[in-house]
């Protein structure tokens, strides 16, 4: 049984009645009186020069409002990272892929607007288009930002301990090289807002956003507008996956627009728009170097990486690190060098996607650690579970390992996939394999350098007693987080969850930096908590005085005063609170216990409205060597996967029988939830192990941008799956739970990659495993 009344324990989503019955409502389903439509207009070359824009034809239509281009937006940069803030809401002299944006309209419908964008003439000179690593960085190529010559937006270069000497001391020294494909995350709502600027100046943004917070800077900054007259609030959002996390081109034309107009403006994007922007995953190339003495102990890791970042910043300054930094755990490791190029490319930006940098470089790892094993004769799991790290430990790159249930992961897959009796013992084109996650449970710093509190919480008891009201920032977008915070507030205050009420996802509530790094159970999750104990004691602290006891000797549970000695009179109370309610029917007997209700109507009645305030940001982590930052959290969560499958050896398709995942996320809040996150984690790291890539032709164009052309895993082509909740109480999460989100995905493709080996012979080392390219690598191993 539960030590606990509320956490740990199995609900609903609290959100589940609006999205079944269809009242949740999206940005699509939004509109406002006299709201305008707005379109933008985005450039069809890849790179050239803009030479004349003329938008005397649109601005002519009728039901036309209004044109802005980069003359009336200025050119104020902007992006992700103050340190590589390259961007502006639009072009003015330059565009850097096909979908740069250069214009925007709003009028009276959406087909006006659209037709007012395609009257918009704009005159371009043609300039050498770079799509790939090697033609941007060959000798003379064009520079696409003038402040990163050679076409490097950036580059990281740590070393820690000897990684040469280390490879002296080694018996065995492996060399692979690895690449991925650039992704879409195919979330299911397409980006969308509603822009309106009111007459006393100030500007409410309703956006499918993951972070309101950073929107809002966004905004105030580029529009010249102080921050206290800026408002985003998040409605329901349709997922983001990390896509969604930082402010968009679309949201800020249409902010503007209304500025200009004085009327609410309205945009989405289209499904190909949600392409052409991009920002969802980077392609990587990555080569390794692993040394290992001939017991299997870990010794020394030299790894190279290089990043296809598009034609700007976005992430690519974080993902560029934790493309390295990740590797740090969780296994023993004292000698790590990595040496990181995120490079311009004239295709849309790549930014963050679930398991941020580190899915791929995992992918690449994980399947040699497996080849290491195999040439010592060496059990892949016991290869792993000989050089794991435990709590307590802290990796050469100063990541503390204050909880890590990674070991009980490991047991826990192995004896649910009956592993001692499959591993070498599958008939040909049948396999098995399994690989190791690891990830952040929120990142130590925000983006911006500031002391900012990373969450603000407030908890307020309707006065007539009974229901608490939790107003926090953060960002619900279907991962469940607004349920896991009612649960939170109710275990600390005591009540019953029906009796919590939470809003969330509106800048007026405070301070919360968003739903990325798998951050808000363990970030906002602590401000909750801080902020309902701070309720709970100003109850208590009123009771004291009424009841003459010290109120360390009485608790809160169940929605009931628990008196920890003698049970006190509290008969003037109940008399009290009853003669304010002559004629209500559910008035408490004289042999109830004191319910919260009546103590906190009491507590109203003493002091007035009884508002707890919460907040979080985590100590100072990390080490001090440059881009240590990255990397840092208050707690990682950590993954063991081992996965099935059968392989055609005759076509080289794939089916994944059985996916057994167990994830060790400290405690868990809601296991319901828990459980949904490690699927869709395994349903995301299937897809992009065998099908999904974003493809372009020779002039920059995607030419997959619809749901029907890029391959993702529906429903059908999910294996039975096993998911196992580890639990390791993590010291730094509130009630021990730490991040489930993103870690999950960590080891999918690898324990594919494993298995595909294990059932064909053949090691393959880029993906997507489409049947061309394992039946291609299958008749080459063949020959």
């Amino acid at each position: 049984m539960s030590e606990y009344d509320v956490i740990n324990s199995r609900v609903p989503k609290i959100d589940t009645p609006d999205k079944a019955t269809g009242r949740a409502v999206f940005i699509d389903d939004m509109s406002m009186t006299g709201m305008l439509y707005g379109a933008l207009l985005q450039s069809p070359l890849p790179h050239a020069k803009i030479l004349s824009i003329d938008t005397s034809a649109a601005e002519k239509l009728p039901g036309v409002k209004a044109v802005v281009t980069a003359k009336e937006a200025g050119l104020v940069k902007y992006g992700v990272s103050p340190a590589r803030y390259d961007e502006t809401m639009f072009c003015s002299d330059r565009v850097r892929y096909v979908g740069d944006e250069i214009a925007a309209v709003a009028a009276t419908d959406l087909e006006t607007a659209l037709e007012a964008v395609s009257l918009i003439k704009v005159e371009y000179e043609k300039l050498p288009v770079m799509l790939t690593i090697e033609e941007s960085m060959a000798k003379g190529a064009p520079v696409f930002h003038e402040k990163y010559p050679g076409n490097v937006c950036a580059e990281v270069h740590q070393e820690f301990g000897d990684v040469e000497a280390g490879f002296k001391e080694c018996d065995l020294i492996k060399t692979t090289t690895f690449k991925n494909k650039r992704q879409d995350a195919a979330f299911i709502e397409p980006q969308g807002c509603l822009a309106y600027y009111d007459h006393s100046g100030n500007l409410t943004l309703y956006s499918s956003t993951q972070v309101p917070h950073y929107v809002q800077r966004t905004l105030a900054m580029v529009l010249k507008l102080p921050v206290g007259k800026v408002r985003v609030v998040k409605p329901y959002v349709g997922a983001g996956f990390g896509i969604k996390a930082s402010a968009n081109h679309m949201e800020l034309a249409a902010c503007l627009l209304s500025m200009k107009t004085g009327k609410p403006v309205k945009m989405n994007f289209t499904r190909e728009q949600v392409f052409t922007y991009g920002r969802a995953r980077h392609q990587f190339t990555h080569t390794m170097t692993t040394g290992v003495k001939k017991d299997g102990t870990l010794v020394a890791l030299k790894h190279e990486c290089y990043l296809d970042g598009g034609a700007y910043s976005s992430f690519g300054i974080a993902t560029v690190y934790y493309a390295g930094s990740l590797l740090g755990g969780p296994y023993k490791m004292p000698n790590m060098k990595y040496d990181g190029y995120r490079i311009y490319t004239n295709k849309p930006a790549c930014g963050a996607q679930r398991g941020h940098g580190g899915v791929a470089a995992r992918a690449c790892w994980e399947q040699q650690l497996d080849m290491i094993a195999e040439e010592l004769g060496i059990d892949p799991l016991d290869l792993r579970l000989k050089n794991m790290m435990i709590a307590g430990d802290v990796t050469c790159n100063d990541l503390n390992m204050s909880s890590l249930g990674m070991k009980e992961c490991i047991e826990a897959v192995k004896e649910g996939s009956g592993w001692d009796k499959k591993k070498g013992k599958l008939p040909n084109g049948k396999g098995i394999g399994m690989a190791c996650g690891f990830f952040v449970s929120g990142a130590g710093y925000p983006i911006y350098r500031s002391d900012t509190y990373h969450g603000t919480v407030v908890i307020k008891l309707t006065e007539d007693g009974g229901t608490a009201l939790v107003y926090t920032a953060s960002a619900e977008i279907g991962q469940g987080s607004d349920t896991t915070f009612a649960m939170i507030a109710a275990e600390a205050l005591g009540i019953l969850l029906e009796n919590v009420r939470l809003e969330s996802g509106d800048t007026d509530f405070g301070v919360d930096l968003g739903a990325y790094s798998s951050r808000q159970t363990l970030m906002t999750g602590h401000a909750v908590k801080d902020a309902a104990e701070d309720v709970k004691q100003q109850v208590l602290a009123v009771l004291s005085d009424e009841l003459g006891l010290p109120a360390e000797d009485m608790d809160i549970k169940k929605g009931v005063i628990v008196f920890k000695k003698e049970r006190p009179d509290f008969t003037p109370l109940r008399t009290r609170y009853i003669k304010e309610h002559r004629g209500w029917t559910d008035n408490p007997d004289e042999n109830q216990e004191l319910s919260f209700r009546e103590a906190s109507r009491i507590a109203y009645l003493a002091k007035g409205s009884i508002v707890g305030t919460g907040k979080y940001k985590p100590p100072e982590l990390g080490g001090k060597f440059k881009g240590a930052a990255v990397g840092t959290s208050p707690a990682y969560g950590c993954s063991a996967q081992i996965v099935e499958v059968s392989v055609d050896m005759e076509t080289g398709k794939i089916f994944i029988e059985k996916m057994t995942d167990a994830h060790d996320c400290g405690r868990a809040i809601n296991r319901t939830s828990v459980e949904g996150q490690m699927e869709g984690s395994l349903s995301m790291g299937l897809g992009e192990a065998l099908y999904e890539e974003v493809k372009f032709d020779e002039n920059g164009r995607v030419i997959n941008c619809d749901l029907a052309e890029y391959k993702i895993p529906t429903a059908l082509d999910m294996p039975e799956t096993e998911t196992i909740i580890v639990e390791s109480d993590e010291p730094n999460g509130p009630f021990g739970a730490k991040e489930v989100g993103e870690g999950a995905i960590m080891p999918t493709i690898p324990a594919i990659l494993n298995a595909v080996y294990d059932a064909t012979g053949v090691r393959i080392y880029e993906l997507p495993l489409t049947p061309e390219r394992v039946y291609m690598a299958i008749k080459e191993q063949e020959k």
